[in-house]
Parts: C-alpha cells; sequence; structure tokens
C-alpha cells in the first residue's frame, strides 16, 4: 500500500517516525515535504498529501502539523478527501468506519509519537463499514447532497 505523508515545520520529527513505522509495515511512505525545518507554510504539503490521495496515486495520505487543524481544512478543500483529525486511537478507526477517512491529520504538539504510531496503526487496520453509513458519506460532497 502506498501512504502520501506531509507536514509542516512542526510535524517534521513526527512525520520522519510515522514514515519508518510504515515501513516496518510493509508499506511505501511517499514524502510529500517538507523537508526543512525552518518555518514554511502548511498548506502546501496538505494539498501536495490530498492531491495525491485524489489522483489514485497512494491509497491513504497522512497530513501532520502542530494542531492538526490546518492541514486537515486544507486537505478537506479537495473534492473526494475525507481529512479525518484523530487525538486517540478510537476517533481513528471510527473515521474510517463511519467517514471512510481517506486522509489522516495528526496534532504533532498534543501527542507522543508512541501514540502517533498506535492511532495510524487503527486507522489503517479500521475499514469502512458501510449500510447506513454509505448513505451518509455520499452526502458529504456538496453535489450529491444537493441530489438527495
Amino acid at each position: 500500500m502506498r501512504i502520501a505523508i506531509g507536514s509542516d515545520h512542526a510535524g517534521i520529527d513526527l512525520k520522519h517516525a510515522v514514515k519508518e513505522h510504515l515501513k516496518a509495515r510493509g508499506m511505501e511512505a511517499v514524502d510529500k515535504g517538507a523537508h526543512v525545518r525552518d518555518s514554511v507554510d502548511y498548506p502546501d504539503y496538505a494539498h501536495a498529501v490530498a492531491t495525491a490521495v485524489t489522483t489514485g496515486d497512494v491509497s491513504l495520505g497522512i497530513v501532520i502539523c502542530g494542531s492538526g487543524n490546518g492541514v486537515n481544512i486544507t486537505a478537506n478543500k479537495h473534492a473526494g478527501v475525507r481529512s479525518a483529525l484523530a487525538w486517540n486511537e478510537e476517533v481513528a478507526a471510527l473515521a474510517r468506519a463511519h467517514n471512510n477517512a481517506n486522509v489522516l491529520a495528526l496534532p504533532a504538539r498534543f501527542i507522543t509519537d508512541q501514540l502517533a504510531l498506535r492511532i495510524v496503526d487503527s486507522f489503517l487496520d479500521a475499514s469502512f463499514e458501510g449500510g447506513r453509513h454509505a448513505r451518509r458519506v455520499e452526502k458529504i460532497e456538496p453535489e450529491q447532497a444537493e441530489r438527495n
């Protein structure tokens, strides 16, 4: 499985830890930056990850910034992206199971690396339940909601 990952300067250390964790799980981590610890603009990297997801270049994405909010908001601007901000394992699993999330947003300044890796595992190990949740997920995109 190919997973795009991107972060701003606040998330760069966590990004590297997650990349190594993904590799240990036998997955390919496609690094979309940042590659420096200097202050950078988080939207640049969130857009790169979201684009990789929407084009099908990768199966899933992970975006990281200090609070997780900026990258989450940015990724969700892309049609077809369902990014979820997760700060614990249950939230991550529910995002996949109920919302069919395809991007995980992590708050680097508010979780430990160890917790982040457990959150990533919960996200990756969960799968969309479909059923009543499918109808709701279809309504997320504005053009779908207008038809319903």
